[in-house]
């Protein structure tokens, strides 16, 4: 196993393609950076919440690595992908959720009958990798982030998820976004 980068710049050679990986999903992110992450910031048997959970990445990486998971994701096509995935791993350790994480009630509700199924109290480690505006339209969902085409009501909208996920992190535990850069007009938007 490769040691835990705490360089502030990360150079990653090719994407990990191994396990239940692969690189089909739109917007999803090497591996690796999930990996170093989790192992950076958690223990075994910890509970990991990735709010755009996507094709799986992180999940995977919680698996591999002995930890729980609980993930969302709006787009109902992807989460039976994972779950398919997923159809010979421990049911015990992980929970997949359809919900708009922006939806305060819907969130608190989803999350709350996870950790009880889980039978953790907190969340050690939150990972957030949201979608890149609407570069990508995950879904046709008006409740979907990727059809946002505005930065301040992204950043408002994203502002939301991360006000109904952070009361469930553990105090003096962490939270990761991982974001990219959006091209429009001829020139970077950064998010």
């Amino acid at each position: 196993m490769n040691e835990i980068n705490t360089d502030s710049l990360w150079l990653i050679g090719e994407r990990d393609k191994s396990g239940k990986h692969s690189n089909f999903y739109h917007g999803n992110f090497i591996p690796q950076i999930s990996n170093q992450l989790i192992r950076r910031y958690t223990k075994e048997n910890e509970t990991v919440l990735d709010l755009f959970m996507g094709s799986g990445t992180t999940l995977f990486e919680c698996e591999t690595l002995n930890r729980k998971f609980i993930g969302f994701d709006i787009n109902t096509e992807i989460i039976k992908y994972v779950e398919q995935k997923m159809e010979e791993s421990d049911k015990n350790r992980f929970k997949i959720n359809n919900c708009d994480v922006s939806n305060f009630d819907l969130f608190n509700r989803t999350i709350q009958k996870s950790i009880f199924e889980l039978r953790c109290e907190k969340i050690q480690f939150i990972i957030v990798h949201p979608p890149y505006m609407d570069i990508i339209k995950f879904t046709d969902k008006k409740e979907d982030l990727s059809q946002i085409s505005d930065i301040k009501t992204f950043i408002s909208k994203f502002v939301d998820v991360l006000r109904n996920a952070l009361p469930y992190l553990e105090i003096k535990k962490y939270f990761s976004i991982v974001i990219g850069d959006v091209y429009k007009n001829s020139e970077v938007v950064c998010k």
